[in-house]
């Protein structure tokens, strides 16, 4: 059974799309923590990114870098922070968010509403950048 962020890539269902190629997929979280906070994945299925293989696993990083650049010249912040936990979704992902503060990355902090239009400009000023 595909996961939730394999029927994004596929677009089954609809997302805040940053960047794209061959292996990777960058969107928005529609649960953020903060303007720009956005998921990059792999497109190929698997659980546990230690389990990528290497090369998958470095071009996910280096691919994940450039998004992050982008982010951290779209969206006022101190830096981009990067964090990969893995346990809500079986499908291995890294957020890239746009850090105030060390607080900023409290997953139990409540998840910020935005309506589509500011999802969708949110979306328009990191891929200006890229």
């Amino acid at each position: 059974m595909a996961t939730i962020f394999s029927k994004i890539v596929e677009g089954e269902i609809p997302s805040y799309k940053i960047a794209e190629d061959d292996h990777f997929f960058a969107f928005l979280d529609i649960n953020p923590l903060h303007e720009g906070h956005t998921l990059v994945i792999p497109k190929q299925e698997t659980d546990y990114i230690f389990d990528l293989e290497d090369n998958l696993l470095k071009g996910l990083t280096v691919f994940a870098k450039k998004v992050a650049l982008a982010i951290d010249k779209a969206i006022p912040s101190q830096r981009v922070g990067m964090v990969v936990l893995g346990l809500e979704v079986p499908h291995a992902h890294i957020h890239l968010i746009p850090l105030q503060s060390e607080g900023t990355v409290n997953f139990s902090n409540p998840k910020l509403k935005f309506s589509p239009e500011e999802f969708e400009a949110t979306a328009n000023k990191i891929k200006e950048q890229l």
